[in-house]
């Protein structure tokens, strides 16, 4: 499943607890694009994924305005 949140013009830390609460919905494989806007939120979200071990992917898509898309990878056992 693909999430999506559109954090542009709310401040810091909305677009945070937002996003917390959508990486408990996430299952593995399952996908999240966020957008936003606000320095903080673009400075401490990249923090909190490395920390929680989620891969993700940042990118500027307009003059302020950043793109992150997150996945969490389903873990396979080894025999």
């Amino acid at each position: 499943m693909i999430y999506k949140y559109d954090g542009r013009g709310e401040k810091c830390p909305v677009p945070l607890v937002k996003l917390r609460l959508l990486l408990k919905k996430m299952q593995d494989d399952d996908q999240c694009i966020i957008t936003i806007d606000d320095t903080g939120s673009i400075n401490d979200i990249p923090k909190l994924l490395a920390k929680q071990g989620y891969f993700y992917q940042k990118q500027t898509t307009e003059i302020g305005i950043v793109e992150i898309s997150i996945s969490r990878k389903s873990h396979t056992s080894k025999n």
